[in-house]
């Protein structure tokens, strides 16, 4: 089966793009994925494709994560107030002399990327299953 250009192959539930490695669901459990509100973004000077983003995850302090989505979101003001899934238990990572502490989580396509928001406002924090 071919999809875009991917070479799937079927397992018993779902479609797996054949460069993928599959996990198990023990492995899948450890990702800790939870709606974060983003709170204020802006464009990380001499880096093109960079935005810092501070996002509020429920935790005491705002996180403050880099996604390489620049090139998608030029006018940076459209993300401030977005609901989006965090991976928030990743170490974190310093880029560009900046820490990184966790993922926004983004729908990718051909040509295109956009973000994943509840379909209501819910608390920041909440777990994503």
């Amino acid at each position: 089966m071919q999809t875009r250009g991917l070479h799937l192959r079927a397992n018993a539930e779902y479609i797996v793009p054949s460069y993928m490695t599959e996990i198990t669901f023990d492995e899948f459990k450890k990702a800790e994925i939870r709606i974060g509100t983003i709170l204020s973004a802006e464009k990380v000077p001499d880096a093109d494709k960079l935005i810092k983003l501070m996002i509020n995850t429920g935790d005491e302090s705002p996180r403050q994560i880099l996604s390489g989505i620049a090139e998608h979101y030029p006018d940076t003001s459209v993300l401030v107030g977005k609901q989006v899934p965090v991976l928030a238990n990743l170490p974190t990572r310093t880029i560009r002399g900046i820490e990184s502490q966790g993922m926004v989580l983004y729908a990718v396509g051909d040509g295109f990327l956009t973000t994943i928001e509840p379909s209501r406002e819910i608390p920041p924090g909440t777990n994503v299953q």
